[in-house]
């Protein structure tokens, strides 16, 4: 099944408006706030009006400005990549431009992965015919560097990029054997391999969230769905059930002046399960906690801080209804009502 969005696909802009992104058929819609912390402007497509096949990928640079990556279909039945930057959520995104193809030509070989390191150049990773991974990223002057061939082998389909809070940009992926890692060893080089991680893992469970300068800690589940999360100078700690299939929705936030790690994720029930530890303390127990309606099967979970440090939680729904909830003023993370928007 190909993930709807792959990336934070609710995401503050520099302005502190919120932002959310969603396939539409053959296209991908942009919400954003009107004002930070207020209703919510109606739709708009992003990119122009090309068309795309399934999935996009999102990677949010710390200026706040998004990169959404898609595949549109070419002649001939084949596919090629193109990019699109957004600046502020309430404005229109850039056209779509094209990237290419990791293999020159072809049909399309996977989902988009995107990050973007500390000088706002987005890094795209993507599995490709032989099912290795693939990876350009932006020139400094505009335009796109040639494809670089990071090797690996039998990887699945769905890839995760982070950029550390060092600017340093990481891309996981799992194949039957594990969790394959490549990383920068200093920023602005090419992603080196590290060591795999060879645990039993479920494909399409990985989600990555930088908690410390030196750590990003990733998130997975197993075959019989056990939620870990793993740093990669340590053993994999089994954290809880997760809630439902796929990955969980990360955020690092403030919970009552303490620095946590926010999870969330729709659970079996159909409604929202969340749960939160203190950052990095896996060993201090986590439960979760459900929330909100019950959600359609594929329905999706985002988790973002609005201008004000308040955590907000959104959902989307296959057939694209948006609902979104936000931190009361009060201790623990107790949610006003949920809202369609």
């Amino acid at each position: 099944m190909v993930p709807a969005v792959n990336g934070d696909w609710l995401i503050r802009g520099r302005d502190g408006r919120l932002g959310a992104y969603a396939p539409s058929g053959e296209a991908v819609h942009c919400r954003a706030e009107r004002r930070p912390g207020g209703d919510w402007l109606p739709p708009r497509k992003a990119g122009g009006g090309q068309r795309l096949l399934p999935g996009i990928a999102v990677g949010q640079g710390a200026d706040g400005y998004a990169h959404l990556v898609a595949w549109r279909p070419t002649p001939n039945g084949e596919a090629g990549l193109v990019h699109s930057t957004h600046f502020r959520p309430h404005l229109a995104p850039m056209d779509w431009l094209p990237i290419g193809h990791p293999d020159k030509k072809g049909e399309r070989t996977g989902t988009p992965a995107v990050a973007v390191d500390a000088e706002g150049r987005a890094h795209l990773f993507v599995r490709n015919r032989g099912k290795g991974v693939q990876t350009t990223n932006q020139k400094e002057r505009g335009g796109w560097n040639g494809w670089h061939d990071l090797q690996g082998s039998r990887v699945h389909e769905e890839l995760v990029a982070v950029t550390g809070e060092s600017g340093r940009v990481e891309v996981y992926a799992t194949n039957p054997d594990g969790i394959l890692r490549w990383y920068q060893r200093e920023p602005g080089a090419r992603p080196v391999a590290a060591d795999p991680l060879p645990v039993p893992v479920a494909p399409g469970s990985l989600s990555a969230l930088p908690t410390s300068k030196e750590h990003t800690t990733l998130f997975f589940a197993d075959a019989e769905g056990t939620l870990y999360a793993w740093r990669p100078d340590g053993d994999p700690v089994a954290l809880i059930t997760a809630a439902g299939p796929g990955p969980v929705a990360v955020l690092r936030c403030a919970l009552d002046g303490h620095d946590c790690t926010l999870l969330a994720q729709r659970s079996s029930s159909g409604r929202v399960a969340f749960a939160a530890y203190p950052t990095e303390q896996e060993g201090a127990g986590i439960w979760w906690t459900e929330s909100g309606p019950r959600l359609p099967m594929g329905s999706r979970v985002a988790l973002a801080e609005d201008a004000e440090g308040r955590v907000v939680a959104a959902t989307a729904t296959p057939d694209g209804e948006l609902r979104v909830a936000r931190q009361k003023d009060e201790p623990g993370l107790a949610l006003a009502a949920w809202q369609v928007i």
